[in-house]
């Protein structure tokens, strides 16, 4: 069926006609001359600290998005010969396993209103039917009027959706998600009031809430969630709340780490906020730390060489997994070998993309489902713990009908690839997005 929903932001963007003339002149320019084929290193990645020019720049890789590396880095080559170390020690005996399920950003879309115990019916086992499932609540709850979904070259849109959307979002067929992350940069889009609206509702659905507090000191705090027998840690931050600030005094409330920015001496960002949530989860004897993080930069295939360093550290402090999202395209998977514990593999999930989304380009609505089992047992009378099995899968979001109502479900890519070219499975829109899913496969 033909998309109801705009392709990219570029579409949706509200400015003067001559402000988009000018912007289509220099989006052909950098078609001729190639100058944005590989990341920019100058744009910014936060929206307060964009110059226009980082904007256009953003506005060029939300429709054409950058699909190689930064120039240089090696990336490419280091991805794609990155392979699993996922190996169990001889003699080690599995006495706990824990499956773990992870999807990216939830974003409020048209029909999803429409959409309950249809959303995820072709992906259930991949989230639903894992001990703890997990995801980016990237659309806040709020009592406010929601107005108008636009973008502008001033201010981002406000993602808000109804308490219908949410269940949606929260629910499947009786289950529901255990861990939600909050922390992003649409945070504080309504406010205070929509961060506590927002919190209220999942602490009333029983829902872990990653990344935001209710009381001051529970910010170097992490959460723990304790099932068969594996307990499991989770730190949490954001890179920034697009301009927004936190009432005074509030601080404590949204933990922002400023990944994407130096110190005014030039040292990288300080992360000892990370560090202060994963030493309290080392206190409390956690067998598994899992980092949520909302950073990186938008509409890129590749993370940036700085955030993969960064990545590494965290790592080093601690943390077994990262679960990363905000890129709104998917990005690789590393597995990482730390020093402090050679042998162990780390797993590096640097986006996960978008789950749900308001656009319905196929870079956008391509997203990935991160599947881990965690498996606790002794070896030669030690206790352990490492990471059995880590998988990506391609999914993607399709538009449908709910009666005569419209819809969202979410689909494997190797269903949808299998039935390309039948109704509603459009060929041409199925092979693009095979596409963008190899870059991050290696294929």
């Amino acid at each position: 069926m033909k998309s109801k929903l705009p392709a990219t932001p570029m579409d949706a963007l509200n400015i003067s006609g001559a402000l988009r003339a000018a912007i289509k002149m220099i989006h052909t320019w950098a078609d001729v001359s190639g100058c944005w084929k590989y990341p920019s290193g100058k744009a910014a990645g936060d929206f307060e600290d964009m110059s226009l020019m980082d904007k256009i720049y953003w506005g060029y890789k939300s429709k054409k998005p950058i699909t190689r590396a930064e120039k240089g880095s090696g990336l490419e080559t280091f991805f794609k010969n990155n392979t699993a170390v996922l190996t169990l020690p001889e003699g080690f005996e599995t006495k706990h396993t824990v499956t773990f399920g992870a999807a990216g950003d939830l974003i409020k879309v048209p029909g999803l209103e429409n959409s309950q115990e249809m959303l995820y019916e072709g992906v259930a086992d991949l989230l639903f039917d894992k001990d703890i499932s997990y995801a980016n609540l990237e659309s806040q709850l709020t009592n406010q009027d929601l107005g108008a979904y636009t973008f502008s070259a001033k201010e981002t849109p406000p993602l808000c959706c109804t308490t219908e959307q949410y269940d949606a979002l929260r629910t499947h067929r009786g289950k529901q998600l255990a861990v939600m992350h909050m922390a992003c940069n649409h945070t504080l889009d309504m406010g205070l009031e929509g961060l506590e609206t927002t919190l209220a509702r999942l602490q009333e659905n029983n829902i872990l809430a990653l990344g935001v507090n209710r009381e001051p000191g529970e910010q170097q705090k992490g959460r723990i969630i304790e099932k068969n027998g594996v307990r499991i840690g989770f730190v949490s931050a954001t890179y920034g709340l697009n301009g927004k600030n936190i009432p005074e005094g509030k601080d404590y409330m949204v933990n922002v780490v400023p990944f994407h920015r130096q110190n005014p001496d030039g040292d990288k960002a300080d992360i000892s906020l990370l560090n202060q949530q994963i030493f309290f989860c080392k206190e409390q004897k956690c067998d598994i730390i899992i980092a949520s993080l909302h950073w990186g930069y938008e509409y890129e295939f590749f993370p940036r060489q700085a955030q993969v360093e960064m990545a590494h550290e965290i790592i080093e402090m601690g943390v077994d997994v990262i679960v990363s999202h905000h890129a709104h395209v998917i990005q690789p998977m590393e597995f990482y070998r730390p020093q402090r514990d050679p042998g162990k593999t780390a797993v590096i999930a640097y986006s996960l993309g978008n789950l749900t989304s308001s656009f319905s380009a196929p870079h956008i609505v391509l997203s990935a489902i991160l599947n881990l089992t965690f498996v606790k047992g002794a070896v030669n009378g030690e206790e352990k713990i490492f990471i059995r099995d880590a998988k990506l899968t391609p999914v993607l979001q399709m538009e449908t009908l709910s009666g005569d109502l419209p819809a969202i479900r979410i689909e494997k890519l190797e269903t949808l690839s299998a039935r390309k070219g039948e109704t509603g499975v459009e060929k041409d829109y199925i092979s693009a997005i095979e596409k963008y899913a190899a870059l991050v496969s290696g294929r």
